[in-house]
């Protein structure tokens, strides 16, 4: 399920203020901005305990280790490599061998039409897509480097809550930068499906520019490529990075060439509704009164993108009339038979398939039901 442009509902004030009540807390974003992503929206909550600060001692180790990580992280660019004064957009990557393999996170590199990676001395070379896993964020790029240009090694073992980190990457244009904190989690949930599952979280302060960079343990060893960010209730910022190993079935993947893409079905939630993923059916109950959505909790939207699975099959998004009330809309109730009351079970229930597969959706149009028969595509299909 992608996000995209289109129809949308037309707002007036009383309703953003009715929305704007019904918002969750902490915000959720990708760490780069190299291709537009999915809106913000709410992981599940989870109490972190306090965690000290780095001592003297750790911080003079992660110092040190600097000098050895970021002559071996990249500046990954949209654009190509003999002319990128420009790029469409800007993340992090790290080599990983000495023949020029650069891991990086898929959303960096995500509708591409050119790559290119500058290295420390910042000098640019051009890059290729070897694999890609776009469920885990992952991506792996060929790049013809010098000879002897420093790699890292992907970590041996699983790290450890407590664990130290240093992350090095591109955030907000800054070249190569490092940042420093403890790992929180190991297997931590994004509350999305659109973001990748089981992730390290870290309190490092990344900010978007550093996904696709590597966050490395005190030996020097990759365990994870950032991801993406959010925002704590109290505005504390929270990485998340997808962990990788030397035995991580995905990374062999990626070798191997394989491009994996998330099924979609292409129809987008956005505009003043974009933070409503997770709307409660007691949520959607205060919006149907005033919207005339209807007496069913569902997952609405308020995009179609054009020649998408979902236009094919004729679903309506959301549509207003100048007195904020739905003239037009399809609710969708179930994915297959199971019940969905908001846009994140929708999402979750989509991606639970593969591309090419056929599911069936209980709708509710104009209060009547309908099952619609959806074949999924993948997401770089649909980009295309």
């Amino acid at each position: 399920m992608n996000l995209s442009g289109g129809q949308g509902a037309r707002v007036r004030p009383f309703l953003l203020t009715l929305v704007l009540g019904l918002l969750p807390g902490p915000l959720a974003q990708s760490a780069a901005p190299a291709v537009p992503s999915a809106p913000a929206a709410t992981p599940k909550a989870r109490q972190v305990p306090a965690t000290p600060a780095l001592t003297p001692q750790e911080q003079s180790t992660l110092q040190k280790l600097i000098s050895r990580v970021r002559p071996a992280t990249v500046r990954v660019e949209q654009c190509l490599s003999t002319r990128c004064d420009d790029p469409d957009g800007i993340g992090s990557g790290v080599l990983i061998s000495g023949d020029g393999l650069v891991l990086t996170a898929y959303h960096v590199i995500s509708g591409a039409t050119a790559l290119s990676v500058q290295l420390l001395n910042q000098k640019r070379y051009a890059a290729e897509v070897v694999g890609y896993n776009d469920q885990d964020d992952l991506a792996l790029l060929r790049v013809k480097i010098p000879a002897g240009t420093p790699f890292l090694a992907l970590a041996a073992g699983r790290p450890a809550v407590g664990d130290v980190a240093l992350a090095v990457g591109n955030g907000n244009g800054a070249f190569l930068t490092p940042k420093t904190g403890r790992l929180l989690g190991l297997d931590s949930d994004p509350g999305r499906a659109d973001f990748p599952p089981g992730t390290l979280e870290l309190n490092a302060p990344l900010i978007p520019g550093d996904s696709g960079g590597p966050v490395v343990n005190t030996r020097g060893e990759v365990t994870g490529i950032v991801s993406y960010i959010r925002l704590t209730q109290s505005g504390q910022p929270r990485s998340y990075a997808v962990p990788v190993s030397t035995t991580d079935a995905r990374v062999a993947a990626l070798k191997r060439g394989e491009k994996r893409d998330a099924p979609v079905i292409g129809i987008g939630l956005g505009g003043v509704f974009s933070d409503l993923f997770f709307l409660p059916e007691e949520g959607f109950r205060e919006l149907a009164g005033p919207l005339k959505l209807g007496d069913t909790p569902g997952a609405f939207f308020t995009s179609v993108t054009r020649g998408s699975p979902a236009a094919k099959a004729g679903l309506k998004p959301l549509v207003l009339n100048s007195d904020d009330e739905r003239i037009s809309g399809d609710i969708v109730t179930a994915v297959n038979g199971k019940r969905i009351v908001n846009f994140a079970e929708f999402q979750y229930a989509v991606r639970a398939h593969q591309p090419g597969e056929t599911v069936t959706l209980s709708v509710l149009r104009d209060g009547k039901p309908l099952e619609i028969r959806v074949t999924l595509v993948g997401r770089s299909q649909l980009q295309n």
